[in-house]
């Protein structure tokens, strides 16, 4: 095969693919539907939160159940939104919360 058909097909493939990629219109997200129940809390190992980039213009929640079993939520369902404020508040009261320093005296007899 000649070059010039080689540079060619080349060139074509990568048209190809430009114009697959460019058809998306940034949407490359991970949940493509979400779920319209909601677990209970005590079966969710894992809740992650994606904000929204430039591949994908949504917010996105994946949620890992104790069996691993990965699902997306809703993130406009009242039940998503508690489990959110939830989380949040556990963060925040994790973090800011001040560290004791105390210290024991230990004395040994012998």
């Amino acid at each position: 095969m000649s070059c010039i058909i080689k540079v060619t097909l080349l060139l074509a493939v990568v048209v190809c693919i430009s114009a697959t990629q460019m058809d998306n219109d940034g949407e490359h997200c991970l949940c493509q539907r979400a779920s319209k129940g909601f677990p209970k809390p005590s079966e969710i190992k894992d809740v992650q939160i994606y904000p929204v980039t430039i591949f994908c213009d949504k917010v996105e929640i994946v949620v890992t159940m104790n069996n691993g079993l990965r699902f997306c939520l809703n993130p406009k369902l009242k039940a998503v939104k508690r489990l959110m404020n939830n989380i949040i508040k556990q963060k925040s009261s994790t973090t800011n919360r001040p560290t004791e320093v105390t210290s024991t005296q230990v004395t040994a007899t012998v």
